[in-house]
């Protein structure tokens, strides 16, 4: 159980089908209702996995065109990547932190991250920091619905979901008017293009 949920938040982390902290949340609420699975190895786990799967998606998002990715090529696919590229190159740190928050918007983050070439050290502590705090708070969701619906584990699950994708939706929204479309966009250099050639001169 716990292998299929690093596969399925790391995968999560570049191709969001399903948003992984409904996993995380679900298996929190059961833990705090019945006792199972063991909640700090999930927690554990699902860090982990969230740290992989972003770091997989700033690798692809150095090497790809990611205006070309399916994903991305959706109304709600190029706003997210529009508004990662403007957002980056303006409040970075803080940025990637946050949208480990939001489904879609993270992916969009941190590919676009690779793309601009923001620094990669740097990168790799913000989303070690990203990932434990989402998986702490992904964690708390379920166990707080278990712990108060723990005669309904069924129901805890269902919750400990909805609030988690409500929450998530409304960073989203908050980012979003924090970060507005018109904000100015000062771009970073992509890996290999930080010069440009020397112009020519007429004579020699």
């Amino acid at each position: 159980m716990y292998v299929a949920l690093y596969a399925f938040v790391t995968i999560d982390g570049f191709f969001p089908p399903i948003p992984s902290e409904s996993a995380v949340i679900a298996l929190a609420a059961l833990w705090a209702s019945g006792g199972e699975p063991n909640v700090y190895l999930m927690a554990g786990v699902a860090a982990v996995g969230a740290f992989t799967g972003d770091q997989i998606a700033y690798t692809l998002g150095s090497k790809l065109d990611v205006h070309r990715v399916r994903l991305f090529r959706t109304g709600r696919g190029k706003r997210s990547l529009d508004w990662a590229e403007r957002a980056l190159t303006r409040r970075g740190a803080a940025f990637i932190l946050a949208a480990r928050y939001i489904p879609v918007g993270r992916v969009a983050v941190n590919m676009t991250a690779g793309a601009l070439g923001y620094p990669r050290r740097r990168f790799v502590g913000l989303t070690a920091l990203a990932g434990v705090a989402w998986a702490v708070y992904a964690t708390l969701i379920g166990i707080g619905a278990g712990r108060w619906l723990g005669d309904h584990p069924v129901v805890a699950v269902v919750v400990g979901v909805v609030t988690g994708l409500v929450l998530g939706l409304f960073l989203d929204w908050l980012l979003r008017r924090l970060m507005p479309a018109s904000m100015e966009t000062v771009q970073l250099d992509p890996p290999g293009e930080g010069e440009e050639p020397a112009a020519e001169e007429g004579g020699h």
